[in-house]
């Protein structure tokens, strides 16, 4: 008698069942040009895909308390948030040099009489929206310059799951080449993340950074005791001293929401240029840079990666979001960068 009280009251208890479960839920909104991603019925993220912007990119990131991870501004600014770098937009994929041009720089901030000079990725088609306990949203788009010629086909596969109810993103995408394309060595590249105020490192002076193509931007300090980031790598860099350097996997830690947020990234061994090189800035912009070598190394190497026409090439990484009372453990990361390692 006592089971079967028992499994009826599980069966009265659909919601709660559901909540534990961990779903995803995928709705492609065409006219809007962005796919929506709720967890548990609360916002996740949004691929949004508009070709008014130069690229498509998640957008905000949600931890499960509730806290943005991401940087409001330009699309919707936040209080204490910096203008600095426009073209930082959520969770973009993209490069600073591909055959000349500069698909990571290019943003509304511009000139038209420069914009020659950059390149644009135009997202062409929807493949697949699937919700449930695992979710995918996949989609082509064409890297092309600012006559519409295209240089590479890019598919990607983004692959949304949870892991101690945290959420996890793994993002894959192969691009092939419609002529010889070659990826110069450079520093602004190629997954990138512009995290929230708060989890940046603080910085005490303003500071200069200037691009490939001469322009410099001046990112002020953030003195205001919100900014509690913090990095750390699997070889054990942290905090400034992690730029620059190839690790396995990258780790962003700070105080968000009420919570330590851990944002990790994780390499995958058969990406170019493993282990990657971070360019995980202190002002924000958190980024895993596999085709930079020559800039990263001071000229002591160089990859200067190529791909002939009708060839193609995989990149494959995993981010997890986790919000809790403190960060992810350097054993729990390095588990799933070996869980990782093992997918092929």
């Amino acid at each position: 008698m006592n089971q079967l009280l028992i499994a009826l009251a599980l069966f009265c208890m659909p919601s709660i069942l559901l909540a534990q479960e961990n779903i995803f839920f995928v709705k492609d909104m065409p006219s809007q040009k962005k796919v929506v991603i709720k967890l548990n019925g609360k916002p996740f993220t949004e691929l949004i895909y508009t070709d008014t912007m130069e690229k498509p990119f998640l957008y905000p990131i949600y931890a499960t308390n509730g806290a943005a991870i991401t940087r409001g501004f330009p699309l919707n600014p936040k209080p204490n948030d910096p203008t600095d770098h426009p073209h930082h937009i959520g969770l973009w994929f993209n490069y600073e040099s591909v055959n000349g041009l500069d698909f990571w720089n290019n943003s509304y901030a511009i000139d038209a009489d420069k914009k020659k000079n950059y390149g644009w990725i135009r997202t062409q088609k929807i493949l697949q929206t699937k919700g449930g306990k695992q979710a995918t949203v996949a989609y082509t788009a064409n890297w092309t310059d600012q006559q519409r010629k295209v240089l590479l086909e890019e598919k990607t596969v983004l692959n949304f799951s949870t892991i101690e109810n945290d959420p996890v993103i793994e993002h894959i995408t192969k691009l092939t080449a419609l002529e010889d394309i070659h990826f110069n060595d450079v520093k602004d590249g190629m997954l990138g993340l512009r995290v929230a105020h708060e989890l940046e490192l603080p910085i005490a002076e303003t500071k200069k950074y200037t691009d490939a193509s001469g322009i410099v931007t001046y990112v002020k300090s953030n003195k205001d005791s919100s900014v509690t980031g913090n990095y750390l790598t699997s070889e054990g860099k942290q905090g400034e001293a992690a730029w620059g350097t190839r690790a396995a996997w990258c780790m962003l830690y700070g105080k968000l929401g009420g919570d330590s947020i851990s944002i990790v990234m994780i390499d995958h061994p058969k990406n170019p240029g493993y282990p990657t090189y971070w360019h995980a800035r202190n002002y924000g912009l958190f980024a895993a840079n596999p085709l930079g070598q020559k800039v990263f190394s001071n000229g002591k190497t160089s990859l200067n990666f190529k791909l002939p026409k009708g060839e193609s090439v995989i990149f494959k990484y995993k981010i997890i979001i986790a919000a809790g009372k403190n960060r992810l453990p350097n054993a729990a990361i390095e588990k799933l960068a070996q869980d990782f390692s093992s997918v092929k």
